[in-house]
Parts: C-alpha cells; sequence; structure tokens
C-alpha cells in the first residue's frame, strides 16, 4: 500500500529575523506550526575573548551574514521572496546596532517583495515559542528567564501580557554569566556554570536565597552573585588558588540557590495564578536562555506536577535566540490582524512585555526595562 504524500505546510508563511544580540537567525514558519527553514550563525567565538557581547563587533557581523543566511532559509524552504505572506524581525529590546541592522534589511526586503513588515517583541518571541514547539493555550504563566529578564507574566493572549514579577536587580542569565567569569569559566556562563555543576557538591558552601519567603513574587539575584565572589575570595585565601574542585562546588550551590529561589516565587505565582483562572490544570510555561538549563527545568518540571500543571518548555534549540520564535510571533500577529504593516515602527533597546506596569528600573529616554 502506498504511503499517501504529506500534507504541503499551512499559509501563512512568515520568514523571521533576529539580531538583538550575538546570534544572526533567520527562519521560516506555517500556519500549521511548521519550521519550514531554521538557519543561525553564533558569534561566540568573535567575543569570547572579552568575556561578554561587544555591541559594535555584533552589529558588523550581523551586516556581514544576514544576506547570506536569508538565501539559504529561503533555499532551505524551497521558497522565494514573492511566496512569503510577511516579514518579521525583532525591533526590541536589544543592542541598539543590532536591531537596526535587523529591522532596515527587513523592511527593505519587505518593501522590495511588496509584503507586509510586522516589528516584533523580542520577548514576546520568547513567550509565544511554546505555542509553536508543544499545546500552551491561553491563558497561561510565564516565567521568562533569559540573559536580561527574570519576570514572572500572565500571559491572556497575543499582545496581552500582566507582569506579576520581575528581577529588582540582576537578571539570572545575567547572575550566571557574571558568575562564570568571576570563576574563570568560558563564555557564555550559563552552559559553563552548568556543565561545571554537575561534578559539584551543592551544599559545601552556604550561599544566601534573596527574598526567599517573603511576600510578594520579585526576584532578586545581586547578593547572591556577591556572596559567590566571597567565597571564591576565601578559598583563595585558603588555598592559595581556586582549584577544579571548589568551582565545581561554588557552582552547583550557585546554581541550587537560583533554583530555590525560582521554585519559591514561581510556586506562590501558580498559586495565585490557579486561583485567579479558576484553573484546575493550568500551564506553566518557561521560556528564555536560562530555560536551556536542564537542572532548573527539571525543578520547575517537578513543581508543576505537584500543582497538577502542565509544563510547556521549548526544546534547547529554541530556548536561546533564534529566528523561528520571531518568526512564530510575526505569524500569530498576521492572524490577528491580516492588515499590519509596521513600516513606521522604530528599534527600541527597551521594550518591556507589559507596558502598563509602572517601571521598576531603567526608565528615562530609553524607556523603562522592565
Amino acid at each position: 500500500m502506498q504511503t499517501p504524500a504529506p500534507s504541503p505546510p499551512k499559509r501563512p508563511y512568515v520568514m523571521g529575523i533576529e539580531t538583538s544580540c550575538d546570534e544572526t537567525a533567520v527562519a521560516i514558519v506555517s500556519a500549521d506550526r511548521q519550521i519550514l527553514a531554521h538557519v543561525l550563525i553564533s558569534q561566540i567565538d568573535e567575543h569570547a575573548d572579552f568575556g561578554g557581547v561587544v555591541p559594535e563587533i555584533a552589529a558588523r557581523s550581523h551586516v556581514d551574514i544576514l544576506p547570506l543566511l536569508t538565501e539559504q532559509a529561503l533555499e532551505e524552504a524551497g521558497l522565494g521572496p514573492k511566496d512569503l505572506d510577511a516579514i518579521a524581525a525583532t525591533t526590541g529590546p536589544g543592542l541598539m546596532g543590532g536591531l537596526m541592522v535587523g529591522m532596515v534589511f527587513a523592511k527593505s526586503f519587505a518593501l522590495a517583495a511588496n509584503k507586509p513588515f510586522i516589528a516584533v517583541n523580542h520577548l514576546e518571541g520568547h513567550a509565544l515559542t511554546a505555542r509553536l514547539t508543544g499545546e500552551a493555550e491561553f491563558p497561561f504563566l510565564l516565567l521568562l528567564v533569559s540573559g536580561g529578564h527574570c519576570q514572572l507574566l500572565d500571559v491572556a493572549g497575543v499582545g496581552k501580557y500582566t507582569r506579576l514579577s520581575s528581577t529588582i536587580d540582576d537578571a539570572v542569565g545575567e547572575a550566571f554569566d557574571k558568575t562564570a567569569k568571576l570563576l574563570g569559566l568560558d563564555y557564555p556562563g550559563g552552559p559553563a556554570v552548568e556543565a561545571a555543576a554537575v561534578n559539584g557538591r551543592e551544599n559545601r558552601f552556604q550561599l544566601p536565597r534573596p527574598l526567599l519567603g517573603k511576600p510578594g513574587l520579585d526576584f532578586s539575584f545581586s547578593g547572591l552573585k556577591t556572596a559567590v565572589r566571597r567565597v571564591a575570595e576565601d578559598c583563595v585565601a585558603k588555598r592559595g588558588a581556586l582549584h577544579a574542585d571548589d568551582v565545581a562546588d561554588i557552582c552547583a550551590g550557585f546554581q541550587q540557590a537560583v533554583g530555590d529561589c525560582l521554585i519559591d516565587r514561581t510556586e506562590q505565582a501558580l498559586k495565585a495564578f490557579m486561583i485567579r483562572h479558576d484553573s484546575e490544570r493550568p500551564t506553566l510555561v518557561v521560556a528564555g536562555g536560562v530555560a536551556a538549563n536542564r537542572y532548573l527545568t527539571a525543578r520547575l518540571r517537578a513543581l508543576a506536577a505537584e500543582h497538577n500543571a502542565a509544563l510547556e518548555a521549548p526544546p534547547m534549540a529554541l530556548c536561546t535566540d533564534n529566528g523561528a520564535m520571531i518568526a512564530w510571533a510575526g505569524l500569530e500577529r498576521l492572524i490577528i490582524n491580516p492588515a499590519i504593516d509596521d513600516q513606521a515602527a522604530q528599534a527600541r533597546p527597551r521594550w518591556p512585555l507589559d507596558e502598563t506596569a509602572a517601571a521598576l528600573y531603567g526608565s528615562g529616554k530609553k524607556g523603562a526595562k522592565a
């Protein structure tokens, strides 16, 4: 018996371009949640010697590689520019130089192909990825944990975000990166700390859990990062140097402390979410680069199971910055408003998901960070 041919992807098709930081990414997705193309070039090697992202180097790299990646994505999808229904690009938040490169390229491409341009909030891309790769239905509770953001949000729909909490200082990703740098680990810091923690003893050092058990849902990681520095300095003072077992034990203790803080605040938010939405089977979505951490995701999965909640986390390749999440967010917006065209949109280095919430910090000319 002959196997029937697979059904063709369902329109619309949207191309997404991501250049907000140190990844240049282009992807094409379809309405039936197929990723027709997904190409990405990371700049990790270009920034490794600096221990962090250098904005000018990042922007120049985007300029050099973006046209080639766009050609590769179209070829991989078997499509031409005229076959697309819209072009989406990250227009904030992020590094201004990188945002400008991706936005101007995408706007120009859209004009040349006579297609609408869709401006996408990078954080919305992370927030909606679980609807591309999983079964997340609105409303859901979102734990957004990326390099520069750590927030809990009630997500009622596309563009409908209520911020429940944020970090009052460092985000989780920042804390991981700074801890890695302090301990002499490779960049990027998150994967390096996670790898070192595998062979470490979690309870060798007493590290703080900022705001644990305190009223409210906000996070704080600055004090934890400072405690790590003091513990490392104490190891050097006692042993003459920071040894491999010291690094492993510090990383394990740090990762456990971060997990305790995330679980504490998320559990409180989840209980409140269930009451607010009268839900016996809520959905908890974890998104952002830190969601690639297996230890933290495992703990969140256990928390969800304890409260009869469904946990949706994107596959590892789509936790960090990528073009598929931007294409999908653009597609969701296109379905809601087929007449959308954001050619007048401007790049925004800061762009909170919940723009109605009072600024916690980072207000001023650039706007609120959270």
